[in-house]
């Protein structure tokens, strides 16, 4: 079994010091692989730009214009959350064309599973809209390539950030070939995610939502997955799974108000392991979104890696501990699922 993994220094040149999302987070990510010893056992993809078919099959090109010309006059804000520099085009697009990349890799078997290390985020990019950070939506983009030029039929997109990504379900909404779904804080921005969206026209149960009330940890997380969310991919039976990573629900993120901890983190990231390995021949693809306190998001791409090479999630291997309080109860909602077409 190979694990791939990419990063590029071009994603570190989008960068706003003063930001939350900046270059550092690669920084930290980087300094705790190496540390960690499994730098050995990965496989190192090389990454590449995404082009403009692969683009323009996700977003508008008026959009992408708009994007590529705001930092070619020196960038800015778009919103109060989401900053251009005169370096963001580059790296957003080698971020989505990394994503392919590692997509590639593990549909052709070149590797088992992967993991994409790039920045910008993108689930909250729409098809016509940057914000959350996000300016092209990754996920999107290599689902998209995973269906017009691998010949995919079934995709499942996972979101475990602590924020819905508004954009992927956007983009995918009466898609009946992608399955989002997505645990997500709420109320908490962006404001969506309501479990009432289920997906529309042939894409109608196609989307599963998974609000949870702030405070909820490693138990509740995996109740959640184990009743719900690997239940509906294992109905869907996806040919490739792709992750959301978002490392922003570890009860240390300085955003969030969940309270996950590594060991909780990588006791996800097993469950969809092991579901990938029963239905879709191991093809897991992780992409990295949120995660904003640097020694929780380094703790945890390492413990997400471990996974994916095979070892179990260890508790003995969480440098920051878990949260011991009580987590909200989480049953109506479990209840509620229950009801969804893929779960009926």
């Amino acid at each position: 079994m190979t694990t791939c993994i990419l990063t590029d220094p071009r994603y570190q040149s989008h960068t706003d010091p003063h930001h939350v999302e900046r270059a550092e987070r690669l920084q930290a990510i980087q300094e705790a692989v190496q540390a960690s010893g499994l730098s050995e056992e990965l496989l190192t993809l090389t990454a590449r730009a995404a082009s403009t078919e692969e683009l323009v099959a996700v977003h508008t090109r008026d959009y992408l214009d708009s994007i590529r010309r705001f930092g070619e006059q020196g960038g800015g804000y778009i919103d109060p959350d989401t900053y251009v520099t005169p370096h963001s085009w580059e790296a957003a697009t080698w971020a989505a064309g990394g994503v392919v990349q590692v997509v590639e890799a593990v549909a052709s078997g070149t590797c088992q599973n992967g993991f994409a290390l790039v920045r910008p985020p993108g689930h909250h990019a729409t098809a016509h809209r940057a914000m959350g950070f996000c300016l092209i939506n990754n996920v999107a983009v290599a689902a998209r390539y995973a269906l017009n030029a691998l010949g995919l039929e079934r995709v499942a997109v996972v979101d475990y950030d602590v924020h819905h990504g508004n954009g992927t379900q956007d983009i995918f909404y009466q898609d009946p070939q992608v399955l989002y779904c997505s645990t997500h804080a709420s109320p908490f921005y962006p404001g969506t995610g309501r479990m009432e969206e289920i997906g529309r026209d042939e894409g109608r149960g196609a989307t599963l939502n998974i609000p949870l009330p702030s405070g909820v940890g490693d138990d509740g997380y995996q109740r959640i997955f184990e009743h719900a969310l690997i239940p509906a991919l294992r109905r869907w039976q996806p040919q490739l799974i792709l992750v959301s990573a978002g490392y922003d629900a570890h009860w240390a993120d300085p955003i969030g108000p969940m309270v996950l901890s590594v060991t909780g983190y990588a006791r996800l990231t097993h469950m969809l392991y092991e579901l990938a390995a029963e239905v879709c021949q191991g093809r897991l693809v992780l992409v990295l979104e949120g995660g904003y306190h640097l020694s929780a998001l380094g703790a945890c791409v390492v413990a997400s890696l471990r996974v994916l090479c095979g070892n179990p999630p260890e508790p003995a291997g969480d440098p920051l501990g878990p949260i011991t309080a009580p987590e909200p109860g989480i049953n109506d909602i479990i209840t509620a699922l229950q009801r969804h077409p893929l779960l009926v």
